[in-house]
């Protein structure tokens, strides 16, 4: 099942729906580990590509020198450390209202020129006419024309020249009112693109935390499961998973002690008949797969007794369970049968809350969800865990099995 959802990147929402926090964890990192090592050897394959047809870079020889102080250190001037400082909005309006008094001096200089020539030849052609007239008039007109005419032209010349001033003094104030309101306009911008910025390099920070804690967490469960793997192999509890399905029966029973396990990967041959955990929701569906896949593997019962497990239960419902479990202890557990999926949930009781774990029953075998930890029969899983914890920073034991009320039994009618 495991291998599935790796493979297609996708979990049904029934499935989802029956795991807990920590498996769904666990999912988790899978799925992200998955993910990163299938876009390294996409990396790797354009990394071989580019090689054959980009030509290499030239290294680039510019090279950056800084400022030096009186004590050969690093020149750094902290803006509003010293008492003359002022604010940077003040220091940013006075820069923005010099650059804009500069600009609109510079077009008034300019429209002024262009005003000033425009009346020297205007001007200039009149006193020529002027000189013209007293050349061919008699000398007793010609000062009393010139002295009118000179008195006039000084008149309208002053006259031009102050409408000339108050135009270019009135395009200068709009001028640089306008190009004031633009760099404020730009300096807003540039405020808002900065805000934008900062919160995105937040955003960034916080994701690059989380990957790093989720790293760790990883990289805690992979060394807590090697060495719980190892420590079952200590302990003698591996064997082959063939040994388990076995049809004929010991002559003498067993010792408790191996338990036909295997912490392999690999997929295990499937028996003929034997179909993958699906999703189903229809309780009809669940007691047909019960009978005619589990119960002939005799899953519910004790080992070489006829009796049902007192941990057994039939299709319950996540409350029913807790409704069982709370009139016990701590460490108090019992096994139901899924009502959404082929397969099983173990339900289990700690100082704090209610835990479930959903049970993988295929390729032949019973393990949590995202472990490795492969078992014959439910029996061998709640009998290893009743030493090992069911994850690896909770310290979980399996201690008191929750059985039936008193006058009901709950899984009556998958044998009916």
């Amino acid at each position: 099942m495991l291998q599935q959802i790796l493979k297609d990147m996708y979990i049904e929402p029934e499935l989802l729906a029956e795991l807990n926090e920590e498996q769904k964890q666990v999912l988790f990192f899978k799925m992200r580990e998955e993910q990163i090592r299938r876009w390294k050897e996409r990396e790797a394959k354009l990394e071989k590509e580019e090689a054959k047809t980009v030509k290499p870079k030239k290294v680039s020889v510019k090279t950056v020198s800084w400022m030096k102080a009186s004590d050969s250190d690093v020149w750094v001037w902290v803006m509003g450390e010293h008492p003359d400082d002022k604010p940077y909005d003040q220091i940013c309006d006075k820069i923005m209202a010099e650059r804009a008094a500069l600009q609109a001096q510079k077009e008034a200089e300019e429209l002024r020129a262009k005003k000033e020539a425009e009346l020297e030849k205007r001007f200039s052609g009149l006193y020529m006419e002027k000189e013209e007239a007293a050349r061919q008039e008699e000398a007793r007109k010609a000062a009393a024309l010139e002295k009118s005419r000179q008195e006039d032209l000084k008149r309208r010349e002053e006259e031009e020249r102050r409408k000339a001033e108050e135009e270019v003094r009135r395009l200068k104030e709009e001028r640089a009112q306008q190009i004031y309101i633009s760099l404020k306009k730009v300096e807003r911008q540039q405020k808002s693109q900065d805000k934008e910025e900062q919160a995105w390099q937040d955003s960034l920070r916080k994701s690059k935390a989380a990957d790093q804690r989720r790293r760790s967490l990883a990289k805690q469960t992979r060394e807590d499961h090697r060495r719980r793997s190892v420590k079952a192999l200590e302990r003698g509890r591996v064997a082959a998973m063939t040994k388990a399905f076995r049809e004929e029966k010991p002559s003498t029973p067993p010792k408790p002690k191996p338990r036909n396990l295997t912490l392999t990967c690999e997929p295990l041959h499937r028996r003929a008949g034997i179909r993958c955990s699906l999703s189903s929701s229809n309780q009809k569906d669940i007691i047909r797969w019960f009978k005619e896949e589990q119960l002939p593997l005799r899953v519910c019962f004790q080992d070489k007794e006829s009796c049902i497990a007192p941990w057994f239960h039939g299709i319950i419902s996540c409350q029913e369970a807790e409704d069982l479990l709370g009139e016990g202890g701590p460490g108090s557990f019992l096994v139901r049968v899924s009502e959404r999926i082929f397969g099983y949930v173990l339900s289990y009781k700690s100082p704090d809350e209610f835990k479930h774990f959903l049970i993988d029953a295929t390729d032949n075998c019973y393990m949590l969800l995202g472990d490795q930890i492969k078992f014959a029969s439910l029996g061998e899983l709640v009998e290893y865990h009743k030493e090992e914890p069911l994850t690896p920073s909770g310290g979980e034991l399996l201690l008191h099995a929750c059985g039936q009320k008193p006058g009901t039994l709950d899984y009556a009618d998958l044998f009916t």
